[in-house]
């Protein structure tokens, strides 16, 4: 699993020691490490490199290049051959232990309980990094905040996003992903969360959970796993995440647009890629707010934050000044492309909702409106019924509509069955085959939407379409 190395700490050997019970071989036990790395490539002078045992590789194999790339040290299962440690400057510490995974998880934990800052844990189906920065931007009004990078949101990321915290740190914002039940209950029993926010339920990864009953379930592992004193902060809109507020000891906050929500959002305009205005209510305030965020979707993960801001002490003006920080592109890049076409690149990953936000954005724009779609993946049953939701709502938006896999013909197949279809269909096989049609297709004023499920890899040809290298 490729990430991102630490870089910039100060972790003792002896704190490694400590927290994972391993056994040392070799090194200074005085020794110092500067990060922490799961791939050898990664790896820099002063780092502590972990083998972890995947199911294709094992990290093992590659300790020796870690410790010619300047690793200090490894931590291991079992002890790389005498070769492996030959021509490094001074002898690598080596650290056994019974399952490195495991030793990982418990490092992070023992690094969180050390600096001990407030923990705020985000999950859901869709939303949750926009929800996470959004979060971020408004407790960083006050706090010093730090927030997961990149893919540091599972059993492997999660502690190495834990060691990148400081003392200084007063609060990090953590989110929190799911492939099996029981994945999120172990991540915040890592990282022991006091507030839980949880932005929606949805058939996403559907063929991998099962059914939406088991989404719920292992979206409410958050929220279980909240402590008395905790805060759990539910969208009110979403029945299944309302029903979580039975299954926590914390206190309940609520955000939406249901009349009942704490913190709920009125009056909502879309403004295309001017972003979106609202008037934010909390009891009898009311606050005009602008976010540069795009797509009326966003809105929630706006209300989000807010909500958690006032639990965390912030007064309502303070915590909506902090959504004027949000940057407009948190996913969606929106560039020039090909022919003087505008691209908007929306390719990060997509599900039927996801999807369908972004259609309603597309809806908000100028121009001759392009929906280039991909299929989207592991949605079990609710794969046929998904695509072809997305297509009846991309035949209401789109003046021209580009499929790309198998899938996706279901979105087209859809569109055509509206009263008044998109003017040009185009179900293509691949990428390249979409690129060449969109080549010929595309005009001055276009604007074009390009999604798809990460395995897709649309963001290549998003890139095509901008006319920049790598795209495909």
């Amino acid at each position: 699993m490729p990430t991102t190395p630490l870089s910039d700490i100060d972790l003792p050997l002896a704190d490694v020691l400590a927290a994972t019970g391993g056994a040392l071989r070799g090194g200074n036990p005085r020794l110092h490490f500067s990060n922490v790395a799961v791939d050898s490539r990664l790896v820099t002078p002063g780092a502590l490199f972990v083998a972890l045992r995947g199911e294709h590789v094992d990290g093992h194999q590659f300790v020796a290049e870690a410790l010619a790339r300047g690793a200090r040290g490894a931590l291991v299962e079992r002890l790389p051959p005498p070769s492996a440690t030959e021509g490094t400057p001074d002898s690598p510490a080596l650290i056994c232990v019974p399952d490195t995974y495991r030793a990982l998880q418990d490092l992070g934990r023992y690094w969180r309980a050390r600096i001990s800052p407030v923990v705020v844990g985000i999950t859901g189906s869709v939303g949750k990094t926009t929800t996470k920065e959004a979060i971020a931007e408004v407790l960083a009004q006050r706090f010093t905040v730090l927030r997961s990078e990149g893919n540091l949101n599972t059993e492997v990321g999660m502690p190495l996003m834990l060691l990148r915290a400081r003392p200084s740190h007063q609060v990090l914002v953590l989110e929190m992903g799911a492939y099996n039940a029981g994945d999120i209950r172990l991540l915040a029993e890592i990282a022991r969360p006091s507030v839980g926010v949880v932005t929606s339920v949805q058939p996403v990864h559907l063929e991998r959970l099962g059914s939406i009953e088991r989404i719920q379930q292992t979206k409410q592992e958050l929220v279980e796993a909240l402590p008395a004193n905790g805060v759990a902060v539910l969208n009110a809109d979403d029945v299944r995440v309302r029903a979580m507020a039975t299954a926590t000891r914390a206190r309940v906050r609520t955000f939406g647009l249901s009349p009942d929500a704490e913190v709920r959002a009125e009056g909502i305009v879309g403004r295309g890629l001017g972003g979106v205005d609202f008037t934010l209510v909390h009891g009898d305030c009311r606050l005009p707010v602008h976010l540069a965020l795009l797509g009326r979707h966003t809105v929630y993960a706006a209300l989000a934050a807010v909500v958690v801001g006032l639990a965390l002490g912030l007064p309502l003006e303070e915590a909506a000044a902090g959504l004027g920080h949000i940057p407009a592109s948190v996913r969606i890049l929106v560039r020039p492309g090909l022919s003087g076409a505008l691209i908007v690149d929306d390719t990060y990953n997509a599900s039927p909702e996801s999807a369908l936000a972004a259609l309603n954005l597309l809806a908000e724009l100028d121009g001759r409106r392009v929906a280039v779609l991909g299929d989207m993946l592991e949605l079990g049953s609710y794969e046929e019924p998904g695509h072809r939701r997305v297509g009846s709502r991309a035949g209401e938006v789109a003046d021209v509509l580009v499929t790309v896999g198998p899938r996706a013909r279901w979105i087209a197949e859809e569109a055509r069955r509206m009263s008044r279809p998109p003017a040009t269909i185009v179900a293509a096989n691949d990428r390249a085959e979409a690129f060449e049609q969109l080549r010929r297709i595309l005009q001055p004023g276009d604007v074009v939407l390009v999604k798809g499920s990460r395995a897709m890899q649309m963001e290549h040809l998003a890139r095509a379409l901008r006319g920049e290298a790598g795209g495909h």
